[in-house]
């Protein structure tokens, strides 16, 4: 008798369970969750999950090694991340579809910009406010993954007001 191969099992979206009749045996909640947070419940979840990969991985390795790892763990989450996003703008009534990339945009609503530099400097923060006004989103984060201490390597910007209370309980 000869040895059977090894089964390759491919995970599928939920959606496709739907197939042939057959529907999914739970609602996912998860979603439904997701799109109800407001800004500041998204920049905990991200921070917490930049806490974890800095801890993991440490400082120094290149800005898109912390962007890809740092999706992964908001995915993980569950939230809906996009990578490198082009961003458009509107000037002198012409429409640019690429003006900008943003590193991470979560769940639509808070845009990070990553950084992995000895130092942030004024200017980060300035770009990333400049990014939030040309976007209309509320909320930013810049995160430097170089900082020895995370702690130290976070600015949150907020362009306008956010209907919520500020960022709390972070873990560390």
């Amino acid at each position: 008798m000869k040895p059977q191969p090894p089964v390759t099992r491919i995970r599928t979206a939920r959606a496709s369970s739907s197939v042939a009749g057959v529907k999914p045996h739970t609602k996912d909640t998860k979603n439904t969750k997701v799109a109800a947070m407001n800004e500041n419940q998204i920049a905990k979840l991200i921070l917490d999950a930049a806490f974890l990969v800095h801890t993991k991985l440490g400082p120094g390795l290149f800005e898109s090694v912390y962007e890809v790892v740092l999706a992964h763990e908001l995915r993980k989450a569950g939230l809906l991340v996009e990578r490198q996003k082009p961003m458009s703008i509107e000037y002198d009534g012409i429409r640019f579809d690429e003006a900008f990339r943003s590193d991470l945009v979560v769940n639509g609503r808070v845009l990070v910009e990553l950084k992995s530099a000895a130092a942030l400097s004024d200017v980060h923060a300035k770009q990333l406010l400049t990014q939030l006004r040309l976007s209309g989103l509320k909320l930013g984060l810049v995160i430097n993954f170089g900082e020895a201490h995370l702690k130290n390597g976070i600015k949150q910007v907020i362009n306008g007001q956010i209907e919520s209370a500020p960022i709390t309980d972070v873990a560390l």
